[in-house]
């Protein structure tokens, strides 16, 4: 009996002993991170059933985006489980393959006659953006147009409304689940802008000062090839709506 006893230890011990628990943190960000989802989240569940694969486990924390961005790059969380990339960032990230894609739109008060055609047709306009979100480098070096940055995306849908901004911008599905939540009579006061200003990947992202960066973003990725290949991937989406 002691053999046998031993043997699994031994065998338990060593399935698991390259497991680990992964600390993660972002802000509500609807349905990809929802403190109101049984899961956390389509993107929160889709990352912990990737590193699940891997015999990794992962704990999320909601804090504001700065606070979760500038956490990762000192190391006090592991990793962002949904980062966009951009040069700036990757002087001090390390990113995952891209698991989904976001369409980054404008969005403008019902009624407002602005099409999105290139960065020159924003000249002269105020920008509502989230203080710490990643718009791409195009964007963040315009100097055409002014920026209003705020917290979350909701204080900018409100100035929006009141004519204090000409336009803000956020992923559609992202956008129209948080006001929703928030406030769903807004919805019929605003519009999106059909052109995006991008389609960014979405992607997990670790602090290089984290001497484990290289390992977890190496472990993600194999979950999700992983993942996808068993179906978890596409019954996620599909049970959530997202595909």
């Amino acid at each position: 009996m002691r053999k046998t006893l031993a043997l699994f230890a031994l065998l338990f011990g060593s399935a698991t002993a390259g497991a680990q628990t992964i600390n993660a943190a972002g802000d509500p960000w609807p349905p990809f991170l929802d403190p109101n989802h049984p899961q956390q989240g389509v993107a929160i569940e889709l990352v912990r059933e990737a590193l699940a694969s891997q015999g990794h486990q992962l704990n999320f924390s909601f804090v504001p985006w700065q606070r979760a961005l500038d956490g990762v790059k000192e190391a006090e969380y592991d990793v962002l489980v949904s980062a966009w990339k951009t040069q700036e960032r990757e002087t001090f990230l390390e990113f995952s393959d891209a698991y989904l894609h976001n369409d980054i739109k404008f969005i403008k008060a019902k009624g407002t006659p602005f099409e999105y055609a290139g960065l020159d047709s924003l000249n002269g306009k105020t920008v509502g953006t989230v203080r710490g979100y990643g718009y791409g480098d195009a964007f963040e070096k315009a100097s055409n147009f002014k920026r209003d940055e705020a917290a979350n995306l909701m204080p900018s849908i409100l100035k929006l409304i009141g004519g204090r901004l000409d336009l803000t911008l956020e992923d559609e599905v992202v956008a129209k689940s948080l006001i929703s939540k928030e406030n769903p009579a807004l919805l019929e006061q605003i519009e999106f802008v059909a052109t995006p200003l991008s389609s960014n990947g979405l992607h997990v992202a670790a602090g290089l000062k984290n001497p484990k960066h290289a390992e977890i973003i190496a472990a993600f990725n194999k979950g999700l090839q992983t993942i996808k290949a068993n179906g978890t991937f596409d019954e996620v989406l599909q049970r959530n709506g997202v595909k």
